[in-house]
């Protein structure tokens, strides 16, 4: 399976993410750098990473959402490729327009950057089917602009379509209804703040970000 990750001037996380992809598909991701214009053929998983893109000015995810590479990404989705976009990629994926809400500043004003416990909003999605509904897991976050928020009318939209991926069991940054991580209509596209990519493997002391990537591995086969 083709995937690929997006690097922007400041991405700090693109590695992890493609030693992720890596382990779980056994094939390297294309790393595209922002300036490029298209996706690698046949390309079926693109992965915008965490870190500051642009250095996080104007918002976070302002400036890389507007990049070459990001109107392919897009293009990408509407075709039904699937977008994993963690951290600032969440950020990325929501000014780019394929997640609603945005991402604000932490209610606390500080950075956060910790194991947080988080519960599986539903497993009824290609990025969560390999857990169960309400199961508990514990994912870093290392964020100062993850505080999501959106209109009472899109949070009941959201949760009434089934489409909150992931709830944070101890708010650490303010998040309307705990939400840390949400899927687009069409079910291809996950934004999420915490990073399932540090915890794949013995190393990282647990595995609960592991069964993220199986999954999709799985779906998109």
């Amino acid at each position: 399976m083709k995937t690929a990750v997006i690097v922007f001037p400041g991405s700090n996380c693109d590695r992890d993410l493609a030693v992720a992809l890596e382990q779980t598909t056994g094939r390297k991701p294309a790393m595209v750098w922002h300036r490029e214009s298209a996706l690698p053929e046949g390309t079926a998983l693109v992965a915008v990473p965490g870190g500051f893109s642009y250095g996080d000015y104007l918002r976070s995810g302002a400036m890389a959402a507007r990049s070459p590479i990001m109107k392919a990404v897009v293009e990408a989705a509407g075709r039904g490729t699937a977008v994993l976009g963690v951290c600032n990629g969440f950020q990325i994926l929501t000014e780019a327009g394929l997640l609603p809400g945005a991402l604000m500043r932490n209610a606390g004003l500080s950075f956060v950057c910790r194991d947080v416990p988080l519960t599986i909003a539903t497993s009824q999605s290609a990025f969560t089917s390999r857990y169960e509904a309400d199961e508990a897991l514990s994912i870093p976050v290392a964020h100062h602009d993850g505080n999501y928020f959106a209109d009472d009318e899109t949070l009941d939209r959201l949760e009434g379509e089934g489409r909150v991926a992931f709830r944070y069991a101890e708010d650490v940054n303010g998040s309307a209804r705990d939400i840390a991580g949400i899927i687009n209509e069409a079910g291809n596209v996950l934004g999420m703040m915490p990073h399932p990519e540090r915890v794949i493997e013995a190393a990282h002391g647990r595995t609960d970000g592991r069964r993220l990537f199986e999954g999709l591995v799985a779906a998109l086969a």
